[in-house]
């Protein structure tokens, strides 16, 4: 069975660095829009929001390094699949793809890359919306006591190489199956083609799933202090959207995010995780209001 897309969209294959292309499916036309992806998904999991984007943006859907249908380098060294390196190679692609200056939104991991790679290349991230997620180094730190049980699979995946790609491999469609189920409030939002397309892809990628988890217990965690300590921090127009998990871990999500920018609009949600195939009419309307400011 062919897998699904995005009706009215290309596919490309782009080059970003040395042996290693990015898939993207892009649509539309008018001011740039470059879209991120989580775990355990793909691009596709932008498929309703990109639709509606698409009548006056031009849009960009990339499987990240290691996800999906791009390139999935052997992890050789720590910065293979940091988040510097990932965001570098989501402003290479915009680039190749005739994009200099644009905005941007992520979800989970994407929302992880996205923080670095607005960071990191303020030049080229002109607003930034991130999705359920906390910056990395903020993570780690709420994450404590009996109530860090529900981030296991970060645990997990930071062990030493070896025997988290065997446990997970041996069991992946359980294992990723799990968050898809765990993290949906509306079930019917995963239709059964979209969660087969998203258990395949990820079975074929263990590796570097993994290995992307790693440098967020490892490189990444040095990048983000690197940053605090120096004072850097976003300058451009920022919209968070996340579930209130606040309460439950004990920290205040919006101040954690106002540590990091200037000019925030941070908001609460009902939907489950999975809010861009949740409630897609939401984030669409929240990234037309961000390209806005």
């Amino acid at each position: 069975m062919p897998s699904p897309s995005i009706p009215g969209f290309t596919e490309h294959r782009v080059p970003v660095d040395d042996g290693v292309a990015l898939h993207a499916a892009v649509g539309g036309t008018g001011a740039p829009v470059v879209l991120l992806h989580g775990f355990p998904q793909t691009h596709l999991m932008w498929r309703h929001v990109a639709a509606g984007l698409a009548a006056d943006h031009t849009v960009i859907c990339a499987d990240l390094r290691g996800y999906g249908a791009s390139d999935k380098p052997a992890a050789t060294g720590p910065d293979v699949y940091s988040k510097r390196t990932m965001g570098r190679d989501v402003v290479r692609l915009a680039a190749a793809l005739g994009h200099d200056r644009f905005t941007l939104a992520g979800h989970d991991r994407g929302a992880l890359v996205a923080f670095r790679a607005a960071l990191d290349h303020p030049e080229a991230v002109a607003r930034a919306l991130f999705l359920d997620v906390l910056p990395t180094l903020d993570m780690w730190d709420a994450l404590r006591g009996v109530d860090a049980a529900v981030g296991f699979h970060l645990y997990l995946m930071a062990q030493a190489p070896g025997l988290p790609e065997e446990m997970i491999q041996g069991a992946a469609d359980p294992f990723f199956g799990h968050f898809l189920d765990a993290w949906t409030k509306d079930p019917d939002a995963l239709p059964a083609d979209v969660r087969a397309h998203y258990l395949a892809a990820s079975a074929a990628a263990v590796p570097s799933i993994v290995a992307d988890y790693r440098a967020s217990a490892g490189v990444d965690v040095d990048h983000d202090t690197a940053d605090r300590e120096s004072g850097t921090r976003l300058t451009m127009p920022v919209t968070v959207l996340q579930q209130d998990w606040g309460a439950a871990l004990g920290y205040h999500a919006q101040a954690l995010w106002s540590a990091w920018s200037d000019d925030l609009r941070h908001r609460t949600v009902t939907c489950g995780h999975f809010m861009a195939e949740e409630d897609p009419e939401l984030i669409a309307s929240e990234i037309r209001a961000l390209t806005d400011r």
